[in-house]
């Protein structure tokens, strides 16, 4: 008899489990020009091999969890290239699929598993593109920003992936309108937040937004994405405290990004002396956002002992 593999949640629960990194820089590096309002999910019609690859390359450093290129994939994105509702969720749900295969990829070649994929789902503001993911506050209700992600969130739950990644999330209302467009879907999901100095980048103190999924029964880990490493540090141990959930946390390297002139500045802060101590803290989905690459993923994994 074939022995089943862990389920996600099970995996964390024996974690430390490690992400992947960032899937834009990585298809930079291969030679695309993301400079587009939809990014990376433009290649999911365009150039879905180039996504494969990215993930394996992310497998291969050790990564065991994938974040799909459905980021910026959304209907309404979609709509305004002249894609179809039905060609969008067909896009959408390739996102995932293109995952698997990386995955598959990565098994045949000898990666040990299991490895799995998360479905990422990005903040409203993403689908906007002019950086009001950073600040939230977009003066819709939450019920207008269920409406908004509950489609999208359908589509990649029936290509079922082991999680729903409810990433980058800049404020506590889009939380509330995400953890109820999650019910009923029957995908476990993880909260992350984009955070600033101990708030999240609507302004909300960080121990009232993680304690808005400590009683969601979709939500199996809670926890921050897309901030500066210093930022990352200091909230790991707040949401353990606060939710009692395993911590997911993945921040970028510690650049910030001058939108003016379109161009990344400064060095990079995130090293994986950082990571024992996240993990040590309550963190058991462990990697890395925008700026960091399979390089930085294969030492965090080493230091994980993956």
């Amino acid at each position: 008899m074939v022995a089943r593999s862990p389920s996600f949640a099970e995996a964390l629960t024996a974690g430390p489990v490690v992400l992947d990194g960032g899937l834009s820089n990585q298809l930079e590096a291969a030679g695309h020009d993301l400079s587009d309002a939809l990014w990376s999910a433009r290649l999911l019609a365009e150039d879905p091999e180039a996504v494969v690859r990215a993930h394996l390359a992310y497998y291969e450093a050790g990564a065991q969890v994938a974040i799909t290129a459905s980021y910026q994939a959304t209907f309404e994105g979609f709509a305004q290239r002249g894609i179809g509702a039905a060609k969008a969720a067909e896009l959408i749900g390739r996102s995932v699929e293109l995952a698997r295969e990386a995955a598959g990829r990565a098994a045949a070649g000898g990666i040990a598993g299991p490895l799995y994929v998360a479905a990422s789902a990005g903040p409203y503001g993403a689908m906007l593109a002019d950086g009001s993911e950073y600040r939230g506050r977009y003066g819709l209700p939450v019920d207008a920003l269920e409406r908004f992600h509950r489609p999208r969130l359908e589509v990649l739950a029936a290509a079922r992936p082991d999680v729903l990644a409810l990433e980058t999330v800049p404020d506590a209302d889009e939380a509330r309108a995400l953890l109820r467009a999650v019910r009923g879907l029957e995908v476990p999901a993880y909260l992350s937040y984009s955070v600033a100095g101990g708030r999240t980048r609507a302004g909300q103190p960080l121990a009232e937004a993680f304690a808005l999924a400590a009683e969601a029964d979709e939500v199996i880990a809670v926890g921050v994405n897309c901030c500066a490493p210093d930022d990352a540090d200091r909230a790991v141990a707040l949401a353990a405290r606060i939710t009692g959930k395993p911590v997911v946390v993945y921040p970028n390297s510690g650049e910030s990004w001058d939108a003016e002139a379109r161009a990344w500045c400064g060095s990079p802060a995130f090293g994986t002396d950082r990571v024992a101590g996240w993990a040590a803290a309550g963190a058991r989905l462990i990697g890395g956002c925008c700026r960091v690459g399979p390089g930085v993923i294969a030492e965090l994994a080493a230091v994980l002992g993956r």
